[in-house]
């Protein structure tokens, strides 16, 4: 069993920074692939990063590549997000998921799911 707790998100101009964190409680944090999604009102759940147990292996959607950045730090069992270059279109609610396969990108393989933070931009 893993627990996933978000923060970070908020409020931020169009071109600012926000940094997210997802800490995780529960065993074997660094056998889990770790990915983040985000979701805008009335649209479905998107992929957005994903980095493997190890770290050596990260995968980020086109739509915000060059701009987010994810890393691990397994002896703190935290996962980040850093978005820079932040748009409008980035609004939304985002989560942080553990998978046990490896560097999977859609939804239904994430096992367990962090209950979300929001990051709004303002244009």
């Amino acid at each position: 069993q893993v627990q996933l707790v978000e923060s970070g998100g908020g409020l931020v101009q169009a071109g600012g920074s926000l940094r997210l964190s997802c800490a995780a409680s529960g065993r074997a944090f660094s056998s889990y692939t770790m990915g983040w999604f985000r979701q805008a009102p009335g649209l479905e759940r998107e992929f957005v990063a994903a980095i493997s147990g190890s770290a050596r292996s990260r995968y980020a959607s086109d739509s915000v590549k060059g701009r987010f950045t994810i890393s691990r730090d397994n002896a703190k069992n935290t996962v980040y997000l850093q978005m820079n270059s932040l748009k409008p279109e980035d609004t939304g609610v985002y989560y942080c998921a553990a998978s046990p396969l490896f560097m999977v990108i859609t939804t239904d393989n994430y096992n367990y799911w962090g209950q979300g933070t929001q990051v709004t931009v303002s244009s």
